[in-house]
């Protein structure tokens, strides 16, 4: 590929080493925000978390939505409607996708999946299939680093590029200008930067722990999760390298449907701004 010309690339295994160090701890800070953290103290930077409360209700964020507005950012719509967005992040395949793809096209739901640079360079095809099934594949990074710690407006840039880069060489088509920060840590020089790209950055109102391989979360425990404190107007984020999600995502929708949900693509939530 061209890219190998413009990205001085790793091996694959030190990106996954990355990507999971990174992930696991990283993410220590918000995933505690998705099980039961009472509250957390308002920042405009560090940790995307989050606060249940009222079931049904959307959870208080640790910077709002109008503040989120002048980045062009967003944690979930701020609506009475029952309308869902369902997002993906992945960090690499592990042979989930499929079956979660198989699902959506089933529900007609259309999707967004935050995809890194090792994604698209071992699952081309995947990313494919992603696009002429009508769902976004938005920007995760190319290396899926700790965005908050990355202060120039250089170094921003090449992580967004890059992967932007890749993603033409496979498409043929441009990326859609949908970002993700890695593991939810971000600052408000990132928002900044990410907006003055043309980026509509995309937190989340829902989540929970999906994402370690050898401890995946039970049927049960999953549907407590995503079933109990779904809102109208939620932006979900999902792992599909989850292999729980794979399981249940059919059955899922199923139960979201017969909750009145409807789904929506990241699409309309911007046309709303």
């Amino acid at each position: 590929m061209n890219m190998k010309r413009n990205i001085q690339w790793k091996p694959v295994f030190r990106t996954l080493l990355i990507f999971a160090l990174s992930f696991s701890a990283g993410t220590l800070g918000a995933a505690i925000t998705h099980r039961d953290s009472p509250a957390i103290a308002a920042s405009a930077d560090g940790n995307w978390g989050l606060s249940f409360g009222q079931e049904g209700k959307p959870p208080v964020a640790n910077v709002s939505a109008d503040e989120l507005k002048q980045y062009h950012a967003w944690y979930a719509d701020i609506t009475e409607e029952k309308v869902l967005y369902l997002t993906f992040d992945a960090g690499f395949e592990n042979g989930n996708t499929p079956a979660i793809l198989d699902a959506l096209k089933k529900h007609h739901v259309p999707a967004a999946f935050f995809l890194v640079g090792n994604y698209l360079e071992t699952s081309p095809e995947l990313v494919k299939r992603m696009i002429s099934e009508g769902h976004i594949v938005g920007n995760h990074t190319y290396y899926h680093p700790d965005m908050s710690k990355i202060s120039t407006r250089e170094a921003f840039e090449k992580e967004l590029t890059s992967l932007e880069v890749l993603y033409k060489e496979i498409t043929g088509q441009n990326m859609p200008k949908y970002y993700r920060p890695p593991q939810g840590k971000y600052s408000e020089a990132n928002l900044e930067m990410a907006r003055d790209m043309g980026y509509q950055t995309f937190f989340w109102s829902l989540a929970y722990v999906d994402w370690y391989q050898d401890q995946q979360p039970s049927k049960e425990e999953a549907f407590k999760k995503l079933l109990g404190r779904i809102h109208p107007g939620a932006i979900v984020l999902l792992h599909s390298t989850s292999s729980t999600n794979a399981a249940i995502l059919d059955e899922l929708l199923t139960k979201w449907e017969e909750m009145g949900y409807s789904f929506h693509s990241l699409d309309q939530l911007v046309q709303k701004q």
